[in-house]
């Protein structure tokens, strides 16, 4: 087994730290999840199924997303496209493929979408945490120029200082900026959902609120964004996110109902 700065090499093998990242991410927010849909009485089959299919429908959401945005680059080197240990996976992309395919493969199990989606995004803030520091050992996801004794009186740590000096200038670690945010948004919803009752879809609401807020601070800050002539994507998706998702947080019942295969697990103790 040997380290360098991408990966582990076992043999032939190279294990990315980009996807190793990732992995971490995706399988820690797997388990909490697995625990609370457990407590809530759903069959761990489902959620075992979903989270396999889901984290590959997320990764080539993702990656689609991304190349689409970047087109012209890919078509003059196609073989890139499907390199994504090189970076280039779009969270936005990804989370809008899971949902999507997370609507019919619950609905078609007889569960509510919103139930479910309130089970599970909280903890993918857990994923997009770890997730980040993909980024971190790619040198991307960074932001603008900035003096190093900004980044020191900002306590940030020197090795993440000294991999921030990319082209002969030191750089916002917007990646850092992101997975601390998440981190926290997490621990604010965790809180709101223990002390406030929440209508049922809400605390799904509250993730995309409050993740589009930040990220459309620190898209901001980026010099790597994906763009739509001269409007930063990820910034646009965040605002409709948000607009969408404060009219559906207060259009919600008090009492969202449940289907009749949800009250039949609970009344059996299922």
């Amino acid at each position: 087994m040997m380290f360098s700065e991408k990966g582990i090499h076992l043999g032939p093998f190279t294990i990315a730290y980009y996807a190793l990242c990732i992995l971490v991410g995706a399988l820690i927010c797997y388990f909490l999840i697995r625990r609370e849909w457990i407590k809530k009485g759903y069959e761990a089959k489902h959620i075992d199924d979903f989270f396999v299919y889901a984290l590959l429908i997320g990764v080539l959401g993702a990656r689609i997303w991304y190349v689409l945005f970047q087109l012209p680059m890919y078509l003059k080197y196609p073989s890139e496209m499907i390199m994504i240990w090189h970076g280039g996976l779009a969270i936005q992309g990804g989370l809008i493929a899971g949902c999507i395919f997370g609507y019919f493969y619950f609905k078609k199990r007889g569960y509510d979408f919103w139930d479910c989606a309130d089970t599970i995004l909280p903890y993918v803030l857990i994923a997009q945490a770890c997730g980040r520091w993909g980024n971190f050992f790619n040198q991307e996801a960074y932001g603008g120029v900035v003096n190093v004794l900004t980044l020191e009186k900002f306590h940030i740590p020197q090795f993440i200082i000294d991999k921030m000096f990319i082209d002969g200038a030191y750089h916002h670690p917007t990646f850092l900026y992101e997975s601390i945010y998440c981190l926290i948004i997490f621990v604010i919803i965790r809180l709101i959902i223990r002390y406030t009752p929440l209508k049922v879809g809400q605390a799904a609401l509250l993730y995309g609120i409050f993740y589009s807020l930040g990220r459309i601070v620190i898209e901001g800050m980026r010099t790597d964004s994906l763009m739509i002539g001269p409007i930063r994507t990820a910034q646009l998706v965040s605002l409709i996110v948000i607009v969408v998702g404060v009219i559906l947080f207060y259009r919600f019942d008090k009492k969202h109902s449940m289907n009749k295969l949800q009250e039949k697990r609970i009344k059996n103790g299922k």
